[in-house]
């Protein structure tokens, strides 16, 4: 369970648009909370307004968190800025290049690289979803990690083409600019570039818990929805210790790069809508304490 908490905090959209309708679903039960919605921010000055806003990449269906101030902020927007490009490649497109760098050499095999009671355990982990043992014999431990904890998720209806992106990129339509701060490809380096102990281990880790996957997930979309930015960060965060070097690649690096880049934006007049993942959006290391630490003054909308 620990580190699907890891995963949804540094997994980009790249991964979770890639996956979408990789796997057959069954419908998922309508969400329906009473609850203002999803914590927005904004940072401005005379000229500029830019939002701030944290997504969920893959949800169910039919999840109503496009409540108060979100709509008007993305209407009143004349840029959608997201991870990556949605217009960059479709799914399939993404599919293939996610496939590609997560292929490892034709002389490796993923269960060779396990030990004996590794391999008896991922074993065993295929054999409950119902795959065969070979499945990802041909990939790297990074990429099983990350299809130990979608396909589970995807089963259950839990996947890119309900996310949050998606519905934004959709109600931005046309008329918008659409802008984004990483590439595709960026993002999947930041897996393929893992040390192979840390694949293998952020592997094992994955599989042990993936059995609870969507309990851990709709923990994580109940705090978003209520907009409790503090329990959020808490929720992730709680078993953290000793994976620092970890998250600094995944997550507070890159959030200190996208503070600079709010920072840069506000010398250009406009209005900005920029959505990234709600972990990147919490917590001590968050790109609002980054825009903090340089003075920049962040204000909560809702």
């Amino acid at each position: 369970m620990s580190i699907f908490r890891k995963l949804a905090r540094g997994l980009g959209a790249a991964a979770a648009l890639a996956f979408a309708g990789a796997c057959a679903t069954t419908p998922p039960q309508p969400v329906a909370p009473a609850v203002p919605g999803p914590a927005l921010w904004k940072v401005a000055d005379k000229d500029t307004t830019i939002y701030l806003f944290g997504t969920v990449h893959a949800l169910p269906k039919d999840v109503p968190w496009m409540r108060g101030a979100i709509g008007p902020a993305l209407a009143a927007s004349d840029t959608l800025v997201t991870e990556v490009d949605l217009a960059e490649k479709d799914p399939a497109a993404m599919q293939q290049s996610l496939l590609k760098t997560a292929f490892l050499p034709q002389d490796e095999n993923l269960r060779g690289l396990l030990s004996d009671d590794q391999r008896a355990k991922y074993e065993a982990a295929l054999s409950k979803l119902g795959m065969p043992v070979e499945s990802f014999d041909r990939f790297e431990p990074w990429y099983a990690a990350l299809m130990f904890a979608l396909i589970p998720l995807a089963k259950e209806g839990i996947v890119g083409e309900n996310g949050v992106e998606k519905a934004l990129d959709t109600a931005a339509g046309g008329a918008k600019k659409h802008a984004a701060l990483e590439t595709v490809d960026y993002q999947l380096s930041i897996f393929d570039t893992l040390p192979r102990d840390a694949q293998i281990d952020y592997m094992m880790q994955t599989l042990a818990g993936n059995e609870n996957i969507k309990a851990v997930l709709d923990a994580m979309v109940a705090e978003w929805l209520e907009g409790d930015a503090d329990s959020l960060a808490r929720l992730m965060n709680d078993d953290m210790a000793g994976d620092e070097a970890l998250m600094e690649k995944l997550l507070w690096q890159r959030n200190r790069t996208w503070a600079n880049w709010v920072e840069k934006r506000l010398d250009t007049p406009g209005t900005v809508f920029v959505a990234v993942g709600a972990g990147h959006l919490a917590g001590a290391k968050s790109v609002q304490a980054d825009l903090a630490a340089k003075g920049i003054k962040v204000s909560r909308v809702q």
